[in-house]
């Protein structure tokens, strides 16, 4: 069976950068050995970059989330060197849930077992997970939670509850 990680926003604004906090950066070797382990299976592994141009401040998010992060091509829109993104696809996202990671999924991993690590798991985590099962309802869909940090760690707790309901396998709970 195939299997695909989807690493969710790892950027630097996420970890340690605008809208970094302590468990993000806690992840971070966690993810790492995460990646590696895809990779040296021969899996695919894909990342998604939360994207926002510099009028971010002007748009819906913005108004809502006043911290400008994730400006494309600054440094904390990059995701952190210290992951492996060789030979892995890259997908920019303006919002919390990809449509276009959705439109690769459902060409490419029809019969695919997904896993998602990232930040954050109350925001763009539980978003991406629940459109994967929304666009394919039988697929395996794992979110492991020692892999994820939310903004805070009540809502980190909050949302793996809630992607439970919606039947997403939650791991390293």
């Amino acid at each position: 069976m195939k299997k695909v990680l989807v690493v969710v926003d790892m950027q630097n604004d996420f970890i340690d950068g605008a809208l970094g906090t302590k468990e993000a950066v806690s992840i971070l070797p966690n993810v790492k050995r995460k990646i590696k382990e895809y990779k040296d299976a021969g899996h695919t592994v894909i990342f998604t970059r939360d994207t926002h141009d510099k009028n971010y401040l002007q748009t819906q998010e913005g108004k809502n989330l006043p911290v400008e992060h994730c400006i494309k091509g600054t440094h904390g829109w990059a995701i952190s060197d210290q992951l492996d993104t060789a030979g892995s696809l890259i997908i920019d996202k303006p919002t919390f849930g990809s449509l276009s990671l959705m439109s690769v999924i459902t060409t490419n991993y029809q019969d695919a077992a997904f896993e998602l690590v990232g930040l954050c798991t109350d925001i763009c985590v539980i978003s991406n997970a629940i459109m994967i099962k929304a666009f394919l309802p039988e697929a395996k869909v794992n979110v492991d939670a020692a892999c994820c940090a939310g903004v805070t760690p009540e809502s980190h707790r909050n949302a793996l509850k809630a992607m439970k309901m919606c039947q997403i396998n939650i791991l390293n709970e």
